[in-house]
């Protein structure tokens, strides 16, 4: 009985079936990184040449990672070639960096957009420094000379008083003559948001309904005259020697710089508002303080 004999393949059917299958693994690999190459301006051309539509090109560009040329003398260079305007404005933004955030306003910049309120700016050697005064509370009228005004059968002037707890102010000034910038709500007319401030500062839209007081500094406590009565008359408001003239100008809409008219004498001030606080009668209310030191 005779066996019959299988055929083996030799050694370079063997090689061949190995080499068949490592070529096959490898085409996806290469059509992969093929597929992943970004686009060029050679490649557009090409796609131009192909009279491929705008519509397509544009769609692929759109789609694809790209790393063109939008260089002056590339564009110019693309224009010849054929390339539509539509095509060459999706290439420039496909190589324009991506829109991040905007940066936040600078702090220090008195024509960026702050928080509604009186800030004093003072004038550093590397650029300004913005610091913004809070508002202080103030006791009701507290009345002063009574007893000498019934005396005098009311020709000597009982006087009302806005006085503010803590002989200095927290904010202190070396300048003689500080810059300061008013910023006002512009929606509500107000100098500030907060509704707590929005019932002693309703109305409020320009610096001139301020005035800039210097306060009579006691112990525990700064006074500010703000209105006098007697038989005679009455009278609201600050007294001429308590109040420093300043001038103002608009900067922007809502916003104002202020500048005393004279050096400021060492003391201690506030800015008043003589809308609501006076109308209201001096129950109490705020005001922005500050204290000026003297120069070293």
């Amino acid at each position: 009985m005779s066996r019959r004999r299988i055929p083996f393949p030799g050694l370079a059917t063997l090689l061949g079936a190995f080499l068949a299958l490592m070529l096959a693994a490898c085409l996806p690999t290469r059509a992969h990184a093929q597929a992943a190459a970004p686009l060029t301006n050679d490649d557009v051309i090409k796609m131009v040449q192909a009279k491929l539509p705008d519509a397509v090109i544009v769609a692929k560009i759109k789609s694809s990672p790209c790393k063109f040329d939008t260089s002056t003398d590339a564009l110019i260079k693309l224009k010849q070639a054929g390339i539509s305007d539509a095509v060459m404005q999706a290439m420039a933004e496909a190589g324009a960096p991506a829109a991040g955030p905007p940066p936040p306003p600078d702090p220090n910049d008195p024509n960026a957009e702050h928080d509604p309120g009186i800030y004093y700016v003072r004038q550093n050697p590397g650029g300004h420094r913005m610091t913004q005064l809070d508002p202080t509370a103030y006791s009701g009228g507290k009345s002063g000379g009574v007893s000498k005004s019934a005396m005098t059968y009311g020709i000597s002037k009982s006087k009302w008083k806005a006085v503010v707890r803590g002989a200095r102010a927290t904010t202190r000034i070396t300048e003689a003559k500080p810059t300061f910038f008013f910023y006002f709500e512009q929606k509500k007319g107000s100098l500030s948001y907060s509704a707590s401030w929005a019932m002693w500062f309703s109305g409020a839209s320009t610096p001139n309904q301020f005035t800039l007081a210097r306060f009579d500094s006691k112990k525990d406590e700064r006074e500010l005259i703000v209105g006098e009565f007697g038989a005679t008359g009455s009278s609201m408001g600050t007294r001429g020697k308590d109040v420093v003239e300043f001038d103002y100008t608009k900067a922007a809409p809502g916003i104002y710089k202020v500048t005393p008219r004279v050096d400021m004498e060492p003391g201690e001030y506030c800015f008043f508002y003589t809308g609501t606080n006076t109308a209201m009668g001096m129950g109490g209310g705020q005001l922005f303080d500050f204290g000026i030191n003297p120069a070293e």
